[in-house]
């Protein structure tokens, strides 16, 4: 699960031990077999899953790290407003029977005014999924022209 937080707040500034008891009764102890605390549910700030989305005059891009995968493990595509990105890498173990998958699926909302039928997507060199698309061009541009 990812949490949505404004810019100016970090996840570090949220006080979790005062927000969670209310939710979950129980938060440390054991359960069963299983053991609890609180630090199992307090989410990581770098969880790997960084993007960086951005929206002007020029176009909209969304930048997210998948250096984790190879460009055939990616699908990138238009669904109405939003454009979803799932990856899915699965490799056999090196020692014994079994596979090692690592997936994400990730959805970011299209603003309007872009020209969806134009959104490109590629891997760069470091690992960093680029999808964008130009804007469409406004009544203003075209009597310009």
């Amino acid at each position: 699960m990812d949490f949505i937080l404004p810019p100016s707040m970090s996840a570090s500034a949220i006080q979790w031990e005062k927000l969670l008891p209310p939710l979950i009764p129980r938060l440390s102890g054991t359960y069963g077999k299983y053991n609890w605390s609180p630090t199992l549910l307090i989410p990581e700030t770098d969880n790997g899953s960084s993007a960086e989305v951005n929206c002007d005059d020029s176009g909209f891009t969304v930048q997210v790290d998948v250096k984790y995968f190879s460009p055939k493990d990616l699908m990138v595509k238009v669904i109405g407003d939003f454009v979803e990105v799932e990856g899915k890498h699965e490799e056999k173990k090196k020692s014994g029977p079994g596979f090692t998958t690592r997936q994400f699926n990730r959805r970011y909302r299209i603003p309007k005014g872009v020209d969806t039928m134009a959104l490109e997507s590629a891997v760069s060199p470091d690992g960093i999924l680029i999808i964008s698309a130009p804007m469409l061009p406004t009544e203003n541009a075209r009597s310009l022209t």
